[in-house]
């Protein structure tokens, strides 16, 4: 891509069977255990930035304090800016809520090869498994490291606020990815907030779904019981849709998951419950999984799941023409690489949007390689090509 600094090198996928790993996993030393997403590397020369193959489409979403999402291809490190950040030796710190997804690795992996290239040692990346204490203890140790930056997403915005405070009175430059702790400011306490087009994720969850039933059906929602704004995002643009362009679509039943491993246990009850339902919306993919097994096991072959986030499992599900027919794609990647630059311009002193997101990408089978390929850089595992074919 010439001086364009977005080159990836080869990213190793996993078996597309295993599904992913989400609560006892050392991000510090596996990145999740079982990488999908392995080795992802920056060009050593030009402008730091994200993909520009990465649509023009309008971002439709929100930030947390209800600010108009900027567009990722908007932010760039210049080589200039570059050499001044290497001159500061400056040190950073990912402090993961979770990890062991596609999505995740590729996200962490893009912050490291974004950080190396800017000169920034990384002295940590912790992974709290879901839970807001660890995250705290997290906190409190990386601190010790002494970081310049912090990029992190908290598992819980309320009681993980304090600690997220403590650092920034540190002098601690904060970007926050895909939430942000509660009382704390952009511009003030963090840097901004990087996120994916959730309400376009959602809407485009709602347009797969009300396709594949034929614009009409009961169809149950599974969302996240949390104080987390973009998950919020996903489901609010999805009912939105729903109730504005399917009228002859109801909204039957909700459930809502506080972990990722939630998913089968919310569904199975919701399924119990609603004979008649054609259809369920999950926040994300991870619980889509567990939705898919609790799918099967009642005998609900026929239930169209859509959700957000493409990883192997409903990936390959979508390319076999399974019980996951499409979703509402992110580009981690290019958000790790997003959020890595907004650490640059703080280091930099430069102004920074208070809230940026990368487009949305409506994945389904007919386009889930090429999806795939944007998303993570490399071709689809063999098995998902296989399916797809």
């Amino acid at each position: 891509m010439k001086k364009k600094s977005y080159i990836f090198s080869a990213i190793i996928i996993s078996s597309a069977l295993a599904l992913a790993a989400c609560g006892n996993q050392d991000a510090s030393t596996k990145e999740g255990g079982k990488d999908t997403t392995k080795t992802a590397t920056i060009a050593s020369t030009g402008d730091l930035m994200i993909n520009p193959k990465v649509s023009d489409k309008k971002v439709m979403d929100k930030g947390p304090y209800g600010e108009t999402a900027v567009s990722a291809k908007t932010l760039k490190l210049t080589e200039k800016e570059i050499e001044k950040i290497k001159a500061g030796k400056y040190k950073a710190a990912i402090v993961m809520h979770y990890s062991g997804t596609d999505y995740m690795t590729a996200q962490v992996n893009a912050m490291k090869a974004s950080l190396k290239r800017m000169g920034i040692e990384v002295v940590a990346v912790t992974d709290a498994q879901f839970k807001a204490e660890k995250q705290v203890s997290d906190i409190e140790t990386v601190l010790a490291k002494k970081p310049d930056v912090m990029i992190s997403v908290p598992v819980d915005p309320v009681s993980t606020a304090p600690a997220f405070k403590k650092a920034a009175q540190q002098g601690v430059k904060l970007v926050f990815m895909d939430g942000v702790a509660q009382g704390l400011k952009p511009g003030k306490e963090y840097i901004s907030a990087v996120s994916g087009d959730n309400r376009g994720n959602g809407a485009a969850a709602a347009d797969i779904m009300a396709e594949k039933l034929g614009k009409k059906g009961n169809v149950g929602i599974v969302f996240h019981d949390a104080d987390f704004f973009v998950t919020k995002n996903r489901t609010d643009a999805f009912e939105e849709t729903m109730r504005e362009k399917y009228p002859n679509i109801e909204i039957v039943a909700r459930g809502g998951i506080t972990g990722p491993n939630d998913g089968e246990k919310v569904a199975s009850a919701m399924l119990t419950r609603n004979k008649d339902i054609n259809g369920i919306f999950v926040v994300w993919d991870v619980p889509a999984e567990g939705v898919v097994a609790a799918a099967r096991t009642a005998g609900k072959d026929d239930l169209v799941v859509t959700t957000t986030d493409l990883g192997t499992n409903v990936g390959l599900e979508i390319a076999s023409e399974g019980i996951v027919k499409g979703l509402g794609g992110q580009l981690p990647f290019d958000q790790g690489v997003a959020e890595s630059i907004l650490a640059g311009y703080a280091l930099l002193g430069k102004e920074a949007p208070a809230y940026v997101a990368t487009p949305a990408l409506s994945v389904t089978k007919e386009n889930v390689l090429d999806s795939w390929k944007l998303i993570y850089g490399v071709d689809a595992p063999e098995i998902i090509q296989n399916a797809a074919e």
